[in-house]
């Protein structure tokens, strides 16, 4: 960008007291982006028994949750290398301490859904990849009966994501129009 240094640049893309840099920030909401075409794709897609194969809706669905997987894991590695400070000023420990879980949580289960999916297809005997690009490794044996199980394992975790998803939404907006802390402010651009 012209007129902006290149020390200038690398604090703007890490995160400061004031805000998550623009990196995270990025990360953030190419999260969010993917997750609400995720479940778009998932709640229009058919329903998959014995016989269904992988195409179309469901191809897009193990293929979308594959990058969000990744796109996870590059917010985490990226919020280790340049964390951001809590806001703990006025906020009770109790509040802080639902807060840190909630995105633990988030993570946790936004790594582990994508892997369950991958699992359950696997032990469909479904060759995964990446948009056709990329092909994964089948990661259990077809038929594997812990393969089999994760498919419902994955629908129930899917709800377990979109209630804790709805709760850090619920707390940012409370943070933003009750108590009118910043908190919110932090990751908007």
């Amino acid at each position: 960008m012209e007129g902006i240094e290149p020390a200038e640049e690398v604090i703007r893309a890490r995160a400061t007291s004031a805000g998550y840099g623009q990196v995270a920030r990025g990360l953030h909401w190419l999260v969010v982006g993917l997750l609400v075409l995720q479940y778009a794709i998932a709640w229009t897609m058919p329903h998959i028994g014995r016989a269904t194969r992988p195409v179309g809706l469901i191809d897009l669905h193990l293929s979308f949750g594959l990058l969000i997987m990744i796109v996870v894991a590059a917010r985490l590695i990226w919020r280790w290398r340049f964390p951001v400070p809590l806001v703990t000023e006025g906020v009770p420990a109790c509040q802080t301490l639902v807060a840190r879980a909630t995105h633990a949580l988030l993570y946790a289960v936004l790594l582990v859904l994508p892997l369950m999916g991958w699992t359950n297809a696997s032990a469909r005997g479904w060759r995964v990849n990446l948009f056709g690009v990329v092909a994964l490794p089948q990661i259990v044996p077809t038929d594997s009966t812990l393969g089999r199980a994760m498919g419902d394992i994955h629908t129930a975790t899917a709800w377990v994501l979109l209630a804790v998803a709805g709760l850090h939404v619920t707390a940012a907006l409370y943070h933003h129009f009750l108590l009118r802390d910043g908190v919110l402010r932090r990751m908007l651009p």
